[in-house]
């Protein structure tokens, strides 16, 4: 089992939880490889917000590169060490996608050699729908299709953009944005998805099967089990599986449930090595 979606202590909205506890972690509960993906935010408008990572208990800027030096060695160091006991160790990087940004998000994720890079849309209009305090903001008086819509329009763009490896927790927007649209949500999607999942396939990407909607109410995983269908029947077949965990708690939680989903298209999830599947 691997688990491809963790946030250590450098991303500033997880527990401050180091990569050495998160392997040990791995270790107990029998996982076989584990992602880090410390988040990257690039959106300008919300710099005073985002911008910033956690390295020995302090709060660093985000833009000071010098914490990705420290990042890889924790990183290296951790392989060496947990390769012993048969866990794989490889280093990731989640993407906050904001259009126009795409130069700034190339210097990084070009520039250091990471295994796997994630893309994911966090923010519609600068505020953060993924977060319950700022989707207030967001979601009352909006028109269902016109957010959706704006979420799938930055997706493509994101997934066109040739900068990811792998798209992540596609359909975020119903985390918070159900207790204001309704149940109506879940099949918003289907104006907007099916382009997007074509070019997916088309250009080799991986759809990340994120589990964190089975612990936050949903009882189903991001994206939903009927957007997954519709990627197998777009022609994905690259598929990863993420806990996105922010706490030690939160490892490897509903793994199993979403290998059942994919093995019942005859679908293993895959690794990555240096930007490449395996």
């Amino acid at each position: 089992m691997r688990d491809y979606h963790v946030h250590p202590g450098y991303s500033i909205d997880a527990e401050p939880f180091g990569i050495d506890e998160y392997c040990r972690k791995a270790i107990d509960i029998g996982l076989s490889e584990i992602c880090f993906t410390t988040h990257l935010e690039v959106d300008p408008q919300r710099k005073h917000l985002d911008w910033f990572v956690r390295i020995a208990g302090g709060i660093v800027p985000m833009d000071d590169l010098v914490w990705l030096d420290v990042y890889f060695q924790d990183i290296e160091d951790a392989r060496r060490k947990w390769s012993a006991h048969g866990l794989q160790v490889r280093a990731g990087i989640e993407v906050g996608y904001d259009p126009g940004q795409e130069k700034a998000i190339e210097r990084v994720v070009r520039g250091y050699p990471f295994d796997f890079v994630m893309g994911s849309v966090h923010c519609l209009e600068h505020l953060a729908i993924s977060s319950k305090k700022e989707s207030r903001l967001y979601f009352p008086g909006r028109q269902m299709l016109a957010g959706v819509g704006e979420y799938f329009m930055l997706l493509s763009k994101a997934v066109s953009s040739g900068l990811f490896d792998c798209i992540g927790h596609l359909d975020l927007y119903r985390r918070h944005g159900r207790h204001y649209w309704g149940p109506e949500i879940s099949r918003a999607y289907a104006e907007f998805a099916e382009p997007v999942l074509k070019t997916i396939a088309a250009r080799g990407m991986s759809l990340e099967v994120n589990t964190s909607g089975l612990r936050r109410g949903l009882n189903d995983f991001h994206p939903s089990r009927d957007i997954i269908e519709l990627a197998v029947d777009s022609g994905v077949r690259l598929f990863t599986l993420g806990s996105d965990a922010h706490r030690l708690t939160e490892l490897g939680l509903g793994l199993d449930s979403a290998l059942e989903l994919l093995a019942g298209y005859g679908i293993e999830p895959v690794s990555y090595l240096l930007r490449q599947p395996v």
